[in-house]
């Protein structure tokens, strides 16, 4: 393909990822659901067309998209849920792929147990893309969101490394277990340690991030430097870059400017918005690749893979969810997050101490019906698939390497969209939606506490440095507004009953009267633009200032 036809190509794939994404926004269809089908009637026409690159993925897309997931999850949340997140991450993934492999082994035709284990190995990290997408639009309560996220960083780890020595084995035709544990152990172990020392590396340029386009170029450079670090010490790369993700996403409110965090977080969004759109594209645009090579296969045979692969899938997630919630608590498999301090004497206590009592059970029934559907499988396992060799040592062809292909691409076809596009009316369906007031009080605690840490500060400041008092006084006056909107809005919500928010039409006045005066001035920056006597440079500062202000109001009252 020429340069000039990749560019179209690449321009016209932009126009279709942006198309889409305004469709599902009207729908509520998820886009991530959407895409692969489009790519799919795309490979069917006759044209040019991407084959999936198996090490462009793994090394070019996958690193900044777990980065950026990383970025935005909370470190502290996915400790309190940890045992769930590892029994997801690492123990469902291990017994998907061991599973999938007896079930090839035992049923299908000629087919090897280290075959098997290499498909069942790509099958089983799910992709938590197009169920986080659906959870955050219908509101899915901030748990389950972490235990979704969780899952989702930690898992590709697993699968890929359970699949490297899955093909060893295939390759050389020899297996060893206790080599294998060893290998996984150790994958594990530099990856961790790799991630927080890149970690550590990125809190020593902490002066260069003051300024926000050095801190983006570190922030997009990071993700790459410890995939490769952890590749090149053959640890788990994949490991190295969320565990540097979760550290430097749990410190950057610490270090780094507010300037720099808003255009980084912008530069992020824009990339997982690109990255994403193109990754489900491109899984449509495999149909031919897969199906290509099936011809030596019986139907039945293809069907009895597929079975195994699929079957396998979607039956063991609920089984294995239900399992660990009747183990025993002292075993640390049961689902649930870890007991918290009793405070309920404190301002606030008992809130806390309720919101810590929900995060220390178990998950309902139907958390683990929402979980259950939530295992969409995505790029990442056709990425792992297309990495297998053509040939063994001996020369002859990797067993069954295209029927493998297939299964995997099935799979992905499955949940993601089957799953995808159901996962949003079974949500629904089964009730489940976030405390908004509870959310909201807490916010409003924050906010509250917070004001009141800088009134505090304030008068430590007026008391060591008297010529400051005027200053002093106009500051204090500005935060004892803001403190007497917060602990009114706080009110409000401690006096609803409701886990929905409560409407305030006072509030909702004054957002939209703000929003109008906003409206107002750059209308007016505008005309001085347009007559020549403001230049566009200034045009832009005084532009930001207003955008920035207006980023402060909520979208909706009170949050």
């Amino acid at each position: 393909m020429s340069t000039h036809s990749t560019l179209l190509f690449v321009l016209a794939a932009v126009a279709v990822v942006i198309a889409v994404r305004w469709v599902a926004a009207r729908t509520g269809l998820p886009a991530a659901a959407l895409l692969p089908l489009i790519g799919i009637a795309y490979a069917l026409l006759p044209g040019p067309n991407i084959g999936l690159d198996p090490d462009l993925v793994l090394m070019v897309v996958l690193p900044p998209l777990l980065y950026s997931a990383a970025l935005d999850s909370s470190l502290l949340d996915i400790r309190r849920n940890l045992r769930i997140v590892v029994s997801l991450s690492v123990v469902l993934v291990l017994l998907t792929g061991l599973l999938v492999g007896v079930g090839f082994h035992l049923f299908v035709a000629g087919a090897t147990l280290a075959a098997g284990i290499a498909v069942g190995a790509a099958v089983a990290p799910p992709d938590p893309v197009a169920a986080l997408a659906v959870g955050r639009r219908v509101n899915l309560p901030p748990k389950m969101v972490t235990i979704i996220q969780g899952e989702g960083l930690l898992n590709d780890a697993t699968a890929l490394t359970m699949l490297s020595v899955a093909v060893a084995a295939a390759v050389g035709g020899e297996f060893s277990f206790h080599a294998a544990v060893g290998q996984f152990v150790l994958a594990a172990a530099g990856g961790i340690a790799v991630g927080v020392v890149v970690a550590r590396a990125k809190r020593l340029v902490r002066p260069l991030t003051a300024d926000p386009l050095l801190s983006n170029a570190i922030s997009l450079a990071t993700p790459f430097v410890a995939y490769l670090l952890g590749e090149a010490l053959h640890v788990s790369g994949v490991l190295a870059v969320v565990v540097a993700g979760l550290i430097v996403g749990h410190q950057t409110p610490q270090f780094g400017s507010g300037a720099a965090r808003l255009q980084t977080n912008a530069v992020w969004r824009l990339v997982d918005f690109l990255l994403e759109g193109f990754v489900f594209l491109l899984i449509g645009q495999q149909l031919p690749a897969v199906m290509r090579g099936l011809r030596q296969y019986d139907t039945s045979t293809i069907v009895i893979a597929v079975a195994v692969s699929v079957g396998v899938v979607l039956l063991l997630r609920p089984a294995w969810l239900i399992l660990t919630q009747w183990l025993p608590r002292s075993l640390h498999t049961r689902l649930g997050g870890v007991a918290e301090q009793d405070d309920t004497d404190t301002p606030g206590g008992a809130l806390r101490a309720g919101r810590a009592e929900r995060n220390a059970r178990g998950l309902t029934a139907r958390e683990v019906v929402a979980l259950s559907w939530s295992g969409t499988r995505g790029v990442i396992s056709l990425a792992a698939i297309f990495t297998l060799p053509l040939t063994t040592n001996s020369g002859d062809p990797f067993p069954d390497r295209d029927l493998l292909l297939f299964c995997t691409f099935v799979v992905v076809l499955v949940t993601l969209v089957g799953q995808g596009l159901t996962f949003a009316p079974l949500v629904r369906m089964l009730g489940l939606r976030a405390d908004e007031a509870d959310q909201a009080r807490v916010r409003n605690e924050a906010r509250s506490a917070a004001v009141e840490a800088a009134l505090a500060r304030l008068d430590t400041v007026a008391a060591e440095e008297p010529d400051t008092r005027a200053a002093v006084n106009t500051t204090r006056a500005q935060l004892l507004t803001r403190l007497a909107r917060y602990r009114g809005r706080l009110d409000l919500l401690q006096q609803s009953g409701s886990s929905e928010l409560p409407t305030s039409p006072e509030y909702e006045t004054a957002l939209r009267v703000h929003r109008t005066a906003l409206e107002a001035q750059r209308e007016e920056l505008l005309r001085w633009r347009d007559s020549g006597r403001l230049p566009d440079e200034g045009l832009r500062v005084l532009e930001r200032e207003l955008d920035h202000e207006e980023l402060l109001l909520p979208k909706r009252a009170p949050s």
